[in-house]
């Protein structure tokens, strides 16, 4: 199973917002901090407050944060929710499969298993179980932009 770039970038997104839990996040600095394309962040940013996970400010003082506690938020929910189609393999959609061994194959049932147990483990883990460790908090908070200041130093 690999996930898509999107649901990589959503889940960093939700992590540097969760570790800034007073602070308004802007996109061009979680860019900036993970190496990330800003046009493709401000993408994620827009689709993780249309799904209720972020809350957005336009304008000067704008910026990001989360829409509800980083504990109500649950990776696997996530997941699910941005990465679009979860068909691990192709007999996985009805509406697609071509595959002429779908009808008695012995893969397809042990796969299945294999993906849910996936997500079952995601499921169990909170947003707020993700940075509850102070160790990597910190390292994660020290991701930040380089100011005009420290650019020119």
């Amino acid at each position: 199973m690999q996930l898509t770039y999107f649901t990589d970038y959503a889940l960093r997104v939700l992590i540097y917002a969760a570790v800034r839990p007073r602070s308004r996040c802007l996109t061009s600095d979680v860019a900036t901090a993970f190496g990330m394309s800003r046009h493709h962040v401000v993408k994620v940013v827009n689709e993780l407050r249309h799904l209720g996970y972020l809350d957005t400010t336009r304008g000067r003082d704008g910026g990001f944060a989360l829409a509800r506690q980083a504990a109500g938020i649950r990776i696997g929910e996530v997941v699910r929710r941005t990465e679009g189609s979860m068909a691990l393999v192709e007999c996985f959609n009805r509406d697609t499969n071509t595959c002429l061994l779908s009808p008695a194959c012995g893969l397809k049932g042990v796969l299945r298993e294999a993906f849910d147990a996936f997500l079952a483990v995601l499921d169990r883990a909170t947003l707020a179980d993700l940075v509850a460790e102070p160790r990597w908090v910190r390292q994660v908070v020290a991701l930040h932009p380089r100011t005009a200041r420290d650019k020119h130093a």
